[in-house]
């Protein structure tokens, strides 16, 4: 398996950049796919993956495990994961800190939990199922929310860090998400960065966002913006060798803009490293 201390940068495969990266011309380092879109075998989409993987590392990425779930996890796509897993042979497998499940009811967004100890318990219980079905330590993204709970006991980056102690998981750092959560929540996000066990993250998320009436709202549809980027710099100083990638999902622009965007993150790497 590649180092899981990879430390490249990347982006997300989306349709309208498909050619430069199915002929090796997009000038990145590796590649992030959502798991779900190529979880089915045999098929055009699995067909495309490969081609990719012939150019470009690949990194899966989930939306579907629902790992915060109280009736457990779902062993058939369990089962499917393992079977992509082992095929593409990822620098990592990621989902986010979530669920999206109940009954036969799939939500298809990722819905916040009560930071409770009881809900530590079935998360960690559930990370412990995952990792062992799929042969391979996982990692989990920090969620962008948009409400508290009342009864919650402690602070997310507390709750992620017992889960990484109890479990040996590691962490997707979605730079993004702290920002907008700060925001939303009212939260200093460098309070955030400084209680998170930052050798266990591997891998970091940039993305943009939008201003709702109230909110800020995770779109990925936007530029990277300063304030993000500022957030970026600080945690690159803090962090070891770490893969980075910018998400964007909507309004997408030409490959050469998300380039020039990467060129940024890629810069600061090189500042870290001068330091």
């Amino acid at each position: 398996m590649i180092d899981p201390r990879f430390s490249g940068f990347g982006l997300g495969l989306r349709k309208p950049h498909y050619a430069a990266f199915l002929d090796g011309s997009a000038d990145v380092d590796f590649v992030e796919v959502i798991s779900e879109n190529f979880m089915v075998p045999g098929g055009r989409p699995r067909d495309i993956l490969r081609r990719v993987l012939a150019n470009y590392p690949v990194a899966l990425h989930g939306v579907s495990l629902s790992i915060g779930s109280a009736e457990g996890l779902d062993r058939g796509y369990l089962a499917r994961l393992r079977a992509l897993a082992d095929e593409v042979d990822p620098l990592f497998v990621s989902d986010h800190l979530c669920w999206t499940r109940t009954g036969g009811f799939n939500a298809h967004d990722l819905l916040p939990l009560p930071l409770t100890e009881e809900a530590l318990a079935v998360v960690c219980a559930n990370i412990d199922q995952a990792q062992d079905a799929l042969g391979r330590t996982m990692l989990f993204e920090n969620p962008s929310s948009y409400l508290s709970f009342v009864g919650s006991e402690m602070s997310e980056w507390a709750f992620l860090a017992e889960m990484t102690r109890r479990t040996g998981c590691d962490l997707l750092l979605d730079i993004n998400n702290i920002h907008v959560s700060g925001h939303n929540h009212g939260f200093d996000p460098r309070a955030y960065l400084a209680g998170l066990p930052l050798d266990r993250v591997r891998q970091i998320h940039l993305a943009g966002h939008s201003q709702g009436a109230h909110l800020l709202i995770d779109t990925h549809d936007q530029p990277v913006p300063d304030p993000v980027w500022r957030l970026y710099g600080e945690a690159m100083a803090r962090l070891g060798p770490v893969a980075v990638m910018i998400e964007r999902d909507d309004n997408i622009p030409p490959l050469e803009e998300l380039i020039a965007e990467l060129d940024i993150a890629r810069a600061h790497g090189r500042q870290v490293v001068a330091a």
